[in-house]
């Protein structure tokens, strides 16, 4: 008898400590895909904070390639693959996987962490949330707009900044311009274009400097479709527009910037949105502080990223103030 309780006692002290020191569970819901660069880099910075101590798994809705139509689909197969997983925290990735997920959320104790918010989290009913609280994105349109007059040799006077039509360009325009397409910022005349097609986007870049304008802005452009309905690959929509624009194009996001790319700009980083939102499930899980009580935040105002190879292929230089302040990737 003596010896059964002992041999008892042998197995559970071995089997204590795994259970003690097994690793905390996160599911990141992506909105888009893992090739899309702007998911590589909020990834990056999630397992900068986290990789190392917590379990992560990840599941793509992949709302920037299929159809809207099959939204609601993915977000059934996301929230099926969140119940089977249990995990012990969520983050959610940018406003589609907040759209279609937040309100199930809203049902669960389960602590939800999200990023790359564009919409205002009233929008969702999430903004008084016990269990939801995130990092929301700001891109920084009005702001960066102005820099490029020191950045082209002549002045200035007017700039095409071109969008896809999907729901992620739809409610920046609302959010930052107020759904105007046409305004001012700084003296400078912006025409803001919204695209669906491929081969309109191809044939409003090519007439841009025949309309006058100084420089163009490629924004968004991840839902693009060509001829037969089909998604045009990111890649080669930025590539293409590069290489073919008529004018010098610039960017908002760290990810459209290369010698292939969009020039530069002031941007903001997928990274620090991907880090910030880490750093707030760590302390929920950690510090057992529930999101509510951790305030909404934004990540860093922006910072100035350039090419060097795509600024000699126009002839431009930085000023010297600036220059101090770029990151350069090449």
């Amino acid at each position: 008898m003596k010896r059964t309780i002992y041999y008892c006692l042998c197995l559970v002290l071995l089997y204590l400590p795994v259970q003690s020191f097994a690793k905390q569970k996160i599911l990141v819901i992506e909105s888009y895909h893992s090739e899309f660069d702007w998911d590589i880099s909020y990834k990056q910075g999630i397992q900068s904070v986290l990789e190392d101590d917590f379990d992560l798994h990840y599941f793509q809705m992949d709302t920037k390639r299929i159809a809207k139509s099959l939204y609601k689909e993915r977000s059934d197969k996301a929230w099926n693959f969140y119940k089977q997983l249990e995990p012990d925290l969520v983050i959610l990735g940018d406003d589609n996987a907040v759209q279609y997920l937040s309100e199930r959320f809203l049902q669960v104790t389960t602590p939800v962490i999200f990023l790359g918010l564009n919409n205002n989290p009233r929008h969702y009913n999430i903004h008084q949330s016990k269990n939801i609280s995130g990092v929301l994105e700001r891109p920084l349109l009005k702001r960066a707009i102005p820099i490029i007059d020191q950045v082209l040799p002549q002045k200035v006077n007017r700039v095409l900044v071109m969008f896809d039509n999907s729901v992620i360009s739809h409610t920046i325009l609302e959010e930052v311009f107020s759904s105007n397409t046409q305004l001012t910022i700084s003296g400078i005349a912006v025409d803001i274009k919204r695209i669906g097609e491929w081969s309109e986007w191809q044939k409003t870049l090519l007439s841009a400097a025949d309309k006058n304008y100084d420089a163009v802005f490629i924004g968004l452009f991840h839902t693009l479709k060509d001829s037969e309905g089909k998604h045009m690959p990111e890649e080669q929509v930025l590539e293409w527009s590069a290489k073919n624009t008529p004018l010098p194009p610039f960017g908002f996001w760290d990810y459209s910037i290369g010698e292939n790319k969009n020039i530069g700009g002031l941007v903001i980083f997928g990274h620090e949105q991907g880090k910030l939102a880490a750093e707030m499930a760590k302390e929920v899980l950690v510090s057992k502080v529930q999101p509510y009580q951790i305030r909404t935040k934004t990540a860093e105002k922006g910072r100035y990223l350039f090419s060097r190879k795509a600024l000699h292929k126009y002839g431009l230089t930085l000023p010297e103030k600036m220059a101090k302040r770029t990151i350069f990737i090449d």
